[in-house]
């Protein structure tokens, strides 16, 4: 099955960097080139656990670092431009009935369905434009992830970022992270505290189908 973009698609990488060499001290977990994701399994187009991010979205996160890390923090980010490719896994597995091993991790409340119908996962992902990122923030007294209340990529209403049963402390801790980003160009979104968007960002009608790979990159 083919998703059937009305935009754009290119596979040009030279508007994009590495993050890790851009943002100094960013800590990656890139969750979908593991098996620990709600598929469970390394997903298409996520050839290296590195984050890529374009240069304007790049440049706003370092921003943001710079300034979480003189409060105690360090960023930490799970996932950053995502392949066209990727969504096109995403969209496939939720074809899949059968496929629910990961429910119990990652959607426990929910049918797979749904997590499109409510936007937890999008057949065209912001994601795929390189200026959308998915992060947390690391403490570094104890080395650990500040609480905020549930895990990246828990599709439910305790994820949302204004939801109201999480503890007083996490639900601030949640709103850090959030002021941080917006003051620094960045929008959220209203289903998953980890996820930013650029507000300006530069390929709003373009989709990206190069692998995250730096050896794509240097070509």
């Amino acid at each position: 099955m083919e998703v059937d973009y009305k935009h754009k698609v290119t596979m040009d990488p030279s508007h994009f960097v590495v993050l890790g060499d851009f943002v100094p001290g960013i800590i990656q977990e890139i969750r979908y080139h593991s098996t620990y994701n709600f598929i469970g399994e390394r997903i298409d187009g996520y050839e290296e656990p590195v984050a890529l991010l374009t240069i304007e979205a790049a440049r706003a996160l370092k921003s943001v670092s710079n300034e979480v890390n003189a409060q105690g923090f360090r960023l930490k980010v799970f996932d950053a431009y995502r392949p066209a490719s990727a969504v096109k896994h995403f969209v496939l597995w939720g074809i899949d009935d059968l496929d629910l091993r990961m429910k119990p991790f990652f959607y426990p409340d929910l049918e797979k369905q749904e997590l499109f119908a409510k936007g937890y996962i999008a057949k065209q992902s912001s994601h795929s434009r390189g200026s959308a990122v998915d992060l947390t923030l690391l403490d570094m007294k104890t080395g650990k992830e500040v609480d905020m209340g549930s895990p990246f990529d828990l599709f439910s209403e305790v994820s949302h970022p204004d939801h109201k049963g999480v503890t007083q402390e996490q639900y601030e801790n949640r709103m850090f992270l959030q002021k941080a980003m917006v003051r620094n160009g960045f929008q959220p979104l209203s289903c998953e505290w980890w996820h930013f968007s650029l507000k300006d960002e530069p390929f709003p009608d373009t989709y990206f189908e190069f692998p995250v790979s730096t050896a794509y990159m240097k070509r």
